[in-house]
């Protein structure tokens, strides 16, 4: 996996925030997507994806995305495979290399 080349692609449909570690390493590569505003707004909650690891799968996160992601769009069908319940408590995070200009450093 390019790691280069997901974070990129990412970022050209949302803000990325890049942490050292969430706790769930055997689940690598992980991508939390946060809710929207709207989606926020009716009720959403992050989800946690796990083993996004090839173009295919980082195009279907970005695609969620684009299309509104967490609430406003269902999740489709191949992205719930990914889906797993966050660790109860995840250890404590610093953002690490965070990339980018501050306003793609804001997170959403």
């Amino acid at each position: 996996m390019d790691h280069g080349e997901q974070l990129a692609r990412l970022r050209r449909e949302a803000p990325v925030l890049v942490s050292d570690c969430l706790g769930v390493c055997e689940r690598a590569n992980v991508v939390v997507v946060r809710p929207s505003a709207a989606g926020r707004a009716a009720g959403a909650r992050p989800v946690w994806l796990g083993l996004v690891n090839g173009p295919d799968a980082t195009e279907d996160v970005a695609g969620w995305i684009r299309a509104g992601g967490p609430v406003v769009v269902p999740i489709p069908d191949i992205l719930d495979l990914h889906v797993f319940a966050p660790p109860r408590r995840p250890p404590a995070v610093r953002p690490s290399k965070v990339r980018g200009t501050p306003r793609e450093r804001k997170t959403p």
